[in-house]
């Protein structure tokens, strides 16, 4: 790894634009911890990547798994330099009240608690050191509604809020903000447009060219903003 490697850790790294934004920075040099529910996909990082990156099987619902997590990465490798937030599930299109209620319960779950119990945990480390960048991926639908789709909104508008009151909290030197990544063909994506629908925007690999960059350019002066990746369609 070059000197000028940074030190990231993402959550969700199993698929989708967790798991292309996690290649596109262990390609470019730099050490990457990432956690996700699949321990295949786990062993798959570990194999090809080696003992310089770190990957672990965590549900990021679960704060104890967290907790176990985060200390076993910041034991190996200190405070990281950005903290990308993307761990996501979404509920089958419906209207509010159709949702089940389990769905309705694992979004939030996984998309508000999962990414609170992991600042809870990454920040304090964040903070004594005086550095590093949060984002936490929020969506078009963090900013905007649109029906069946009322618990992702739910959940992503709470990201907004939560990494807003985040950035006042935090002290100089570190930044919180929300991102929305804009429309990529992922899963998600198909499970709410078709796979026709998705087809016509930027697959995850794609994307990942266009943010990876974009983040690593973040710093304290962007602390409190709701951004968007340059060049990738929000709407």
């Amino acid at each position: 790894m070059e000197k000028s490697g940074r030190y990231i850790v993402i959550t969700g790294i199993s698929r989708g634009c967790g798991r292309a934004l996690a290649e596109y920075y262990l390609a470019c040099g730099h050490r990457v911890a990432g956690c996700a529910r699949s321990q295949d996909v786990v062993d798959e990082l570990r194999a090809e990547h080696g003992p310089l990156h770190h990957f672990t099987a965590v549900d990021v619902s679960d704060n104890d798994a967290v907790r176990v997590w985060a200390c076993d990465v910041l034991a190996h490798s200190g405070a990281p330099d950005l903290l990308v937030n993307n761990a996501a599930v979404i509920a089958g299109n419906a209207p509010l009240w159709e949702i089940p209620v389990h769905e309705f319960d694992s979004v939030i779950d996984v998309n508000i608690k999962g990414t609170a119990h992991v600042l809870r945990h990454f920040l304090p480390a964040m903070i004594h050191r005086g550095a590093g960048v949060v984002v936490n991926f929020s969506s078009g639908w963090g900013r905007s509604t649109s029906p069946e789709v009322s618990a992702y909104c739910a959940s992503k508008w709470a990201i907004e809020g939560m990494t807003q009151a985040l950035a006042q909290e935090l002290p100089k030197g570190l930044a919180a903000v929300s991102l929305n990544p804009g429309i990529i063909n992922t899963d998600m994506l198909q499970s709410c447009f078709g796979k026709v629908g998705a087809a016509q925007y930027p697959t995850a690999d794609e994307w990942a060219t266009a943010a990876g960059p974009y983040l690593l350019k973040l710093g304290s002066k962007e602390n409190g903003q709701a951004l968007n990746v340059p060049g990738i369609p929000v709407d």
